[in-house]
């Protein structure tokens, strides 16, 4: 565990965090939603804007160069900190959301009738609208893996679902609401070998865990930066160079393109098939210092400070009477720093509304994942999420907060 002096040390990085909300001090718990950026990355941004603003790839001028070296040293620093076999597997997207999308657009030709897809009850809204919208164009059929109340997948549901007619397996490493890590490993291994496809969406993973895109064997990984202290409206696309060169592009226009004429277009080679027009430059740049700050505090003692900080929310908010905790929160090994709760007779939104006006910034509402409200039957959640630099004493805080909450709306 770090030290008092060393969680300090890293909140200081934050400037942020000397912010106050309605004259309290910031306590910032929506860490699932974005995390919060440190001054490495605040000033690699000016820095990027103040010496090398370019576009990239396209211009022999100096800056374009340097811009473009900067951008492609991103890329290897990405595959190696997920440790892909080739740079030309990353595929720089907006975030999360556009990777998803971009493969099931771009697979479309492989889908036909009778096809199916599979995902699960626990997937935010981004990892099912998009097979929806392919289901039905394609008159293919989405299959849903059920969970236990506990919120763990069924997996003998995903034994009977897999069959030859399984295309594409797309499920989430870690629930956004209930922060329980899934067992991708073996839904990879079992997808295969039915000879369907695996996309694992890992929105949450990269700062939370060890990343190793060649021991899941997984065809598709996608996550954003916002999430791991970067900046937003970047993200990647990882997957395996045999299966992208086999996909049509996503989108078209320059940079995806290799030769134009009126009567015929080539596309370029892997990555640049997948990334029409400017890039965001400055995103990936800055993104490369966030990877920095993560390396240099450790993904393991990350996960191990979280741990502390979630074992010891849970045993606060356990005590409140009236409360619910959502999914299992007591194997901390299966679980990342997230806790979604509710209030006996409280709706969220109100409960995170007064919380705000004590400093503290949670999420409510139906956290982009209504089948699972619909599961536990609860039109929304109060969900709270840790970073390395929330404190016990703010767990504290948010405990007392919400004692103060349930006596000021039943009053």
């Amino acid at each position: 565990m770090f030290s008092e002096k060393e969680i300090q040390k890293i909140r200081n990085q934050f400037p942020i965090l000397k912010e106050r909300i309605y004259s309290n001090p910031l306590i910032y718990m929506d860490n699932a939603a974005t995390t919060q950026k440190p001054l490495k990355v605040i000033q690699a941004s000016q820095n990027y804007y103040s010496t090398m603003n370019s576009n990239v790839h396209r211009g022999v001028h100096y800056l374009s160069h340097k811009a473009t070296l900067y951008v492609e040293n991103v890329r290897k620093k990405i595959q190696k900190f997920i440790h892909a076999k080739h740079s030309s597997e990353i595929i720089f997207t907006k975030g999360t959301t556009e990777s998803i999308n971009l493969v099931a657009s771009s697979i479309d030709a492989f889908i036909k009738k009778g096809d199916e897809i599979i995902i699960s009850c626990i997937e935010h809204h981004s990892n099912i609208v998009p097979w929806q919208v392919l289901c039905k164009k394609k008159g293919a059929i989405l299959k849903i893996i059920s969970i236990y109340k506990n919120g763990f997948l069924k997996l003998t549901d995903f034994e009977f679902l897999i069959s030859e007619k399984t295309k594409i397996v797309s499920i989430s490493h870690i629930s956004n609401v209930l922060g329980i890590i899934n067992p991708v490993q073996d839904i990879i291994k079992k997808a295969h070998e039915y000879g369907a496809l695996v996309l694992i969406d890992g929105a949450q993973v990269p700062s939370n865990l060890d990343l190793d895109v060649q021991k899941l064997n997984v065809d598709f990984y996608v996550f954003s930066a916002h999430k791991m202290y970067g900046p937003t409206g970047i993200g990647i696309l990882y997957g395996k160079k045999k299966i992208l060169e086999k996909l049509y592009p996503y989108q078209f226009g320059g940079e995806m393109i290799k030769d134009v004429s009126f009567d015929k277009t080539t596309y370029s080679d892997l990555p640049f098939k997948f990334e029409a027009g400017t890039p965001n430059i400055e995103g990936i740049i800055v993104w490369g210092d966030a990877i920095d700050f993560v390396k240099e505090i450790g993904i393991s003692n990350i996960q191990a400070y979280k741990k502390i900080l979630s074992m010891y929310a849970v045993k606060r908010l356990s005590s409140i009477d009236g409360i619910q905790l959502y999914g299992d929160n007591r194997d901390f090994s299966k679980k990342s720093g997230i806790i979604s709760f509710n209030l006996y007779e409280l709706h969220c939104f109100d409960v995170g509304s007064i919380l705000d006006r004590l400093g503290i910034a949670v999420r409510t509402g139906h956290l982009c994942a209504q089948p699972l409200m619909n599961f536990f039957k609860v039109s929304g959640m109060i969900r709270i999420s840790f970073s390395v630099y929330n404190t016990l004493k703010e767990i504290d805080y948010l405990f007392e907060s919400i004692l103060k909450t349930k006596k000021i709306l039943l009053k």
